[in-house]
């Protein structure tokens, strides 16, 4: 088989088709993967199917310094416990992957080696032999005729493919729609005093 019909009967819609198939893949995994995220830490379990749930809270408390004035019109810094309440998407990064590059590199290397090897060799012997006397006269011809040829011929193909893929994936900028959630989410955070 020749070189150019060697690599014309390897499949390169699979080769290539098949890792950029896997990586579309892999990039709805890693989408549902965020959503299940987000569903699962940023929102309380809903109680029914029309319920979308509640975005999950968490409450800090501290004291804060409350400056004040007495009678006589002197500072005073008391410290007032007050509680934080905030939604917990907006303290956590939100994994959301996305691939930049797939390279694939395809390496074939196909070393066709034949040998033909041809030997021959002929061989004529002629011998001639004349008896003479007084009667008639003989004569005797003696031929012979040798021919030898080998032919041997040796075929040898060796194939080797390396098949590498390269994926850039780094962390991708937040949907339009999940940076309005958490703007809206941060618009809840309440800083109260506590009772």
């Amino acid at each position: 088989m020749a070189v150019g019909q060697e690599l014309s009967s390897i499949d390169f819609q699979s080769m290539i088709g098949g890792p950029l198939n896997a990586v579309i893949k892999a990039q709805a995994q890693s989408a549902q993967t965020s959503v299940d995220f987000i569903k699962s830490v940023g929102f309380n379990a809903p109680d029914a199917a029309t319920d979308p749930g509640k975005p999950t809270m968490v409450t800090f408390s501290y004291d804060k310094p409350i400056e004040s004035k007495d009678a006589n019109g002197n500072i005073i810094v008391t410290p007032t416990p007050f509680t934080l309440t905030v939604p917990i998407l907006t303290m956590l990064p939100i994994p959301y992957i996305r691939v930049e590059e797939v390279t694939i590199d395809f390496n074939a290397k196909i070393t066709s080696v034949a040998e033909s090897t041809t030997a021959s060799s002929s061989e004529l012997n002629a011998s001639l032999t004349v008896k003479g006397g007084w009667g008639p006269v003989s004569a005797e011809l003696k031929c012979s005729y040798s021919n030898k040829k080998s032919t041997s011929a040796t075929d040898k193909i060796e194939r080797t493919y390396s098949l590498i893929i390269h994926v850039r994936a780094l962390q991708d900028e937040l949907p339009a729609g999940m940076e309005k959630l958490l703007g809206v989410l941060e618009n809840s955070i309440k800083e109260v005093p506590k009772a």
